[in-house]
């Protein structure tokens, strides 16, 4: 995610290392390099000009720290108006309405229906009753797509496949939902390969007959500007509330997401970036101005930790480690927690610094499976004592685990250096400090 960018805003802080303090000329040379790493990576040209022409102008009226360098200062400068330009702060969606409705609109091919099981996916998981209505009356995949990802997260679907009128369907669904208790209806509309008068029609239709609470428009984000140019035309027509960006995992420059908000006014309230039912978040313009300057996203990372980690499992590790008895079969367990959380390489991406170092290295969920297949070769006595581990069961579970003695060994000896650090941890801070201490 905005690998390039991010490599291109480095390159142009660097000009300013080891420069003692800011001049006109300095400045002048990074934002010009700040500007074209902007425009390459699909920002609206007017968008990037005021941007940069805003960042030279408070750069230049800022005065250096002692404790800042001038590269410090100007990359705080550009992580101010990134926030600013994509939004500033979050905005949520609004549910008060009983039921709610939240209309999905986009072009095909866009992740409209994907996205619309993530989203009741996520609202379920705020325990909200959840309704999808299947509405895209042109392409009969669309609704067993829709039927596939509502029993994938528990959430009913509404269709009614013989029916061609989008806005009767509708209706029907938010009398079904009145009927069940369901308090969130989210409608999956159909989409084109193109913007048509018919296609925008029907929506306006949708729009007026429904009068959702929230309408929001799904845009693939790797297409870069024509998204923003599809998501202008959409609003004049449908003054729809808020963007989705999806496809943010793929090989996608980010212009979308930093210019949709200046030239679109309208908030980016979720992105979305992968197939999993979980890969949704809410979108926080100062967390992603940060990780586009890899500055990383502690805070997203400890949500998304805090969602994935059960509370009593939790619980019952802390007195583990409490007693220095922390083994490999809490350790197999907290490696399942993890994969929970979403892609891992995003996940690492998170910290400070780490996407820089990750730009160029292949990380994926598969990457636990030769350590899962080590543990889950031992026997019950060795993942709780791993220190009867000898040579012949070393070479016994990696031909269990179809990996290498050296491999095994290697595994044994992390474990053992990560239980050392929690036992010195643990006689540092006392019972009490670690009370709700998760090593992951």
């Amino acid at each position: 995610m905005f690998d390039t960018l991010s490599t291109r805003l480095d390159r142009a802080f660097k000009t300013l290392k080891g420069q003692g303090s800011i001049t006109e000329i300095n400045v002048a040379t990074t934002v010009k390099e700040i500007r074209r790493a902007l425009i390459d990576a699909d920002v609206n040209f007017k968008v990037a000009k005021e941007v940069t022409d805003t960042i030279k102008e408070k750069a230049m009226g800022r005065k250096v720290l002692i404790a800042v360098s001038p590269g410090q200062l100007l990359t705080k400068i550009v992580e101010e108006e990134l926030t600013e330009l994509m939004g500033g702060s979050r905005v949520g969606i609004d549910l008060s309405a009983n039921p709610a409705v939240v209309l999905v609109a986009g072009l095909q091919g866009s992740g409209k229906t994907t996205f619309s099981g993530k989203l009741a996916n996520h609202l379920k998981k705020q325990n909200h009753q959840v309704l999808l209505a299947a509405c895209d009356i042109y392409r009969p995949a669309a609704i067993d797509q829709l039927k596939v990802l509502g029993e994938q997260v528990g959430v009913p679907v509404y269709a009614e496949p013989d029916n061609k009128d989008a806005v009767a369907i509708a209706h029907h669904a938010i009398e079904h939902a009145k009927k069940n208790g369901q308090k969130v209806v989210i409608v999956d509309t159909a989409g084109r390969l193109a913007i048509d008068e018919a296609m925008m029609k029907e929506i306006a239709s949708l729009k007026k007959a429904l009068n959702p609470s929230e309408t929001l428009f799904v845009v693939d984000s790797m297409t870069g500007q024509d998204a923003v140019n599809t998501a202008k035309t959409f609003d004049e027509r449908i003054n729809f509330d808020g963007v989705v960006l999806t496809k943010l995992d793929g090989d996608t420059r980010g212009g979308a997401a930093l210019s949709i908000k200046a030239v679109v006014n309208k908030p980016i309230k979720f992105v979305s970036n992968g197939e999993k039912m979980d890969a949704i978040d809410v979108f926080y313009p100062d967390r992603m101005a940060r990780r586009i300057l890899d500055m990383g996203d502690v805070t997203t990372l400890v949500e998304k930790a805090q969602e994935a980690f059960d509370k009593e499992e939790a619980e019952r590790l802390s007195k583990k480690i409490r007693k220095n008895q922390f083994d490999f079969e809490d350790f197999l367990s907290q490696l399942q927690q993890i994969k929970k959380m979403g892609n891992i390489k995003d996940l690492i991406g998170m910290l400070p610094g780490m996407g820089k170092a990750l730009k160029d290295i292949d990380v994926d969920d598969n990457s636990f499976k030769p350590i899962e297949a080590i543990i889950r070769s031992m026997t019950p006595q060795e993942r709780s004592m791993p220190d009867i581990i000898n040579g012949s069961r070393k070479k016994r579970i990696a031909q269990g685990s179809g990996t290498t003695v050296q491999e095994v060994n290697n595994l044994i000896k992390q474990f053992g250096e990560m239980r050392k650090m929690m036992k010195k941890f643990n006689q540092m801070t006392g019972k009490k400090g670690l009370a709700n201490i998760n090593p992951f």
